[in-house]
């Protein structure tokens, strides 16, 4: 056999031994896919499977607000002389509705009223009981149902157990600025578990 016979059968023994390994590349990079996809799969399905349902479902029976101007008392609570202060408010009222669908008691720590202003959101929490009352005695023009009162701090729902209440936030603006407003939601805060967000789907009634 010449020289020249035996170099060109070592290059054609390199270029076969290089397209068998190009094809066991291609066979290792198909099942390295195929395996990441797999795995992608049931990662998600564990996901899906331990995700738990919510523990309290609610809905917002009516609302309704109420503007008010206030002007403060020229002298403060021991009598004292300070300076009056004027501005805007709107009062924003809510009957809702919560259910508890955990296997125990739910603990009521905070109400949020969400509004989405062209400037941002702006947030609100929901007055006490006290403050609730005292509302209707400050503000005797409101027309708002004076209804049970559902507070933060002063509500538990037990197992199984749907309450009902009203409460109320205020925000320091114009009738205008909050007529403004691009969206709407409420934030029910529980101790220990997480949050319930409501979006109201009632009319706003204006008092």
């Amino acid at each position: 056999m010449s020289l020249l016979h035996q170099d060109e059968t070592d290059e054609l023994d390199d270029a076969a031994r290089g397209e068998s390994f190009t094809k066991g590349t291609s066979h290792v990079a198909v099942a390295f896919v195929a395996a990441a996809v797999v795995v992608s799969i049931i990662i998600a399905i564990y996901v899906i499977s331990g995700q738990k349902p919510p523990v309290a479902t609610g809905q917002v029976v009516s609302m309704w607000v109420h503007p008010q101007h206030v002007v403060t008392p020229g002298f403060d609570a021991a009598g004292a002389r300070m300076t009056q202060q004027s501005f805007d408010q709107v009062m924003v009222f809510a009957d809702v509705r919560l259910h508890n669908r955990s296997d125990g008691p739910l603990f009521l720590y905070d109400i949020l009223t969400n509004a989405t202003l062209p400037d941002g959101i702006h947030s609100s929490y929901a007055a006490n009981t006290i403050d609730y009352n005292r509302l209707f005695l400050a503000y005797p023009d409101i027309k708002v149902p004076h209804g049970k009162p559902l507070s933060p701090l002063d509500t538990t729902i037990n197992p199984g157990q749907t309450v009902e209440g009203t409460f109320v936030s205020a925000f320091r603006m114009t009738k205008a600025e909050w007529d403004a407003r691009k969206s709407l939601n409420f934030t029910f805060a529980f101790r220990y578990q997480p949050s319930l967000v409501i979006t109201p789907r009632v009319a706003i009634i204006d008092q």
